[in-house]
């Protein structure tokens, strides 16, 4: 009772530094607002923006000319509890000088206009969040892309910062149907949606409730509600109420009347797995994704995800056992619910004890330890970016003097920035060895790789994407015949053929070695006698 409302006095932090930054090796983000005008929650106000990138290994200087982008945005402080935090966060839109979106690529990202300049403190490592969007990638999901770059907000050095993705439906976000009001029935009003599990406080927000707990609410995230017309909400309200119904039901574990035939298991795998390893204190309840595209592609399944959110995660949040290194996440309400007002939804405990369910996911956890989620693999990551980052978090620390310093929730207060990150490789270790021995289920002979593979009612997948090295293509063939996989590039030149020859109906899978192919995006099609099953975007 005591720690739980002694981590809810703010922190006060008076020692703060003045920096001058004139060169860095990371890309330098400058805003100028208008004369006189403060860059608030809300509204968004009009200003500048310009941005400094002379490319990899390239010193950017103050005095180079803006480079990346150079024009105006609206820009506004968002978050809701970080707001607290002095280094602020900030949500922008790229705009003409007429105030309408203006497209562009920022910093080598696909093209959009909807950014977030995030700026890490209570994660002294800056790393956090970088971390947890890279495995989720690693994985093969959509996660944010995000660049470090040291941010300017006129003429006042504010840190390090990432500009990064927001999340939305977009053909290189959340690559899901573009619904529109037009969209009221048929195949049409079936996707694509994005909501989010999320506490209500930070905007003006609408939710419903889940039907079986009403501290679990829903929110429309995109199409945002006021771009929704109420069938498309009572549409979307009405596929989540059949997810739980399903899962509450006597034959929840069934495959056909269950819940099995309604979720992308795979992407559930994935973030039940990330939650957990990182022990995130707010993992289920706030900023927790579902995204659904339309029934005529991947069967219009519910998916789990994106990633948001990780900077009170790994240990580094002190209430709530949160910066334990056994026991659950999904178990939070029970360890700390009634000292808060949202709550876990039921269903990431219940599917657990579904033997299938469980047995996947013990296959799909057993599998990225051996690569992406190997501890050698993690510790790699976060020294790269440790060491890319040491300039800019050495002023970073000057302009916010916090090492050593409790914020909140810090779970662990290190005397140095070393310290801090070691801290943050042992817990991720310890959390990893503890799963290792915990994870539910058995992976049976041969299972790990029909678990890789999509549902049958999905007719392909790939992974790891983005690749680099190599590639695995699973796929469907429900009528036997003679088998081809084709890669094009973006331009459409054939790059490699794979012909897999005559397939009898099921389950395949496909590793593309030894790849040359130049960076960028691709696209890959599936023929079973000369007929197109399935053809889906990849990205080296």
């Amino acid at each position: 009772m005591k720690k739980l409302l002694f981590v809810f006095l703010l922190v006060s932090v008076q020692s703060f530094g003045q920096v001058t930054l004139t060169e860095s090796n990371l890309p330098i983000v400058v805003v100028t607002t208008m004369p006189g005008d403060t860059i608030r929650d809300d509204p968004r106000i009009f200003c500048h923006m310009g941005i400094i990138d002379n490319g990899t290994g390239v010193i950017n200087n103050i005095t180079d000319p803006f480079n990346d982008y150079d024009g105006n945005i609206s820009i506004e402080i968002r978050g809701s509890t970080s707001q607290q935090y002095p280094k602020k966060s900030y949500g922008l839109e790229t705009q003409t000088e007429l105030g309408e979106n203006n497209n562009v690529s920022i910093l080598g990202m696909p093209v959009e206009n909807d950014w977030i300049l995030y700026g890490p403190f209570p994660d002294k490592t800056c790393i956090r969040n970088m971390l947890t969007f890279y495995l989720s990638r690693a994985m093969g999901n959509y996660a944010p892309r995000a660049v470090y770059c040291e941010l300017i907000i006129n003429d006042e050095y504010r840190g390090l910062y990432m500009m990064m993705e927001k999340i939305k439906r977009d053909d290189d976000r959340v690559d899901i149907a573009t619904l529109t009001d037009t969209d009221t029935s048929g195949v049409e009003i079936t996707g694509g949606y994005v909501i989010k599990v999320d506490k209500t406080t930070g905007s003006e927000v609408d939710t419903w409730p889940s039907d079986y707990n009403d501290e679990v609410l829903f929110q429309y995230h995109d199409p945002a509600p006021d771009e929704l017309l109420l069938v498309q909400k009572t549409y979307i309200q009405s596929i989540v109420s059949q997810f739980e119904d399903a899962i509450w039901g006597d034959d929840f574990a069934d495959p056909e009347l269950g819940y099995h035939a309604l979720i992308d298991k795979i992407t559930f795998y994935d973030f039940f797995i990330l939650q957990e390893l990182g022990r995130t204190v707010d993992g289920y309840r706030s900023s927790s994704f579902l995204h659904k595209d339309r029934d005529d592609v991947w069967g219009g399944l519910l998916r789990a995800g994106p990633m948001w959110d990780f900077n009170l995660s790994y240990g580094n949040a002190d209430y709530c056992d949160a910066d334990g290194i056994t026991g659950w996440q999904y178990d939070f309400d029970e360890v700390c619910g009634p000292w808060f007002s949202s709550s876990i939804p039921f269903w990431w405990e219940k599917m657990l004890e579904d033997d299938d369910y469980s047995d996947g996911l013990q296959c799909r956890w057993s599998t990225l330890r051996e690569g992406v989620l190997h501890t050698d693999s993690i510790n790699n990551f976060i020294d790269s970016m440790a060491t890319y980052i040491e300039d800019a978090r050495i002023r970073n620390f000057e302009r916010w003097e916090i090492i050593g310093v409790y914020v909140n929730w810090n779970g662990f207060v290190g005397d140095t920035y070393e310290e801090d990150l070691n801290f943050l490789k042992s817990y991720i270790e310890q959390r990893s060895i503890w799963m290792d021995a915990n994870v539910p289920g058995t992976c049976w002979p041969g299972l790990a790789d029909q678990e890789a593979i999509k549902p049958p009612e999905k007719m392909s997948r790939a992974w790891p994407n983005p690749f680099s090295e190599f590639l695995f293509i699973g796929y469907t063939v429900k009528s036997a015949g003679d088998a081809r996989i084709q890669i094009h590039n973006i331009n459409g030149q054939l790059v490699q053929t794979f012909n897999q020859g005559y397939l009898s109906p099921g389950n395949y899978i496909k590793k593309w070695e030894g790849i040359t192919v130049p960076s960028g995006t691709y696209v890959y099609s599936i023929y079973v006698n000369d007929e197109l099953v399935d053809r889906n975007k990849i990205v080296h």
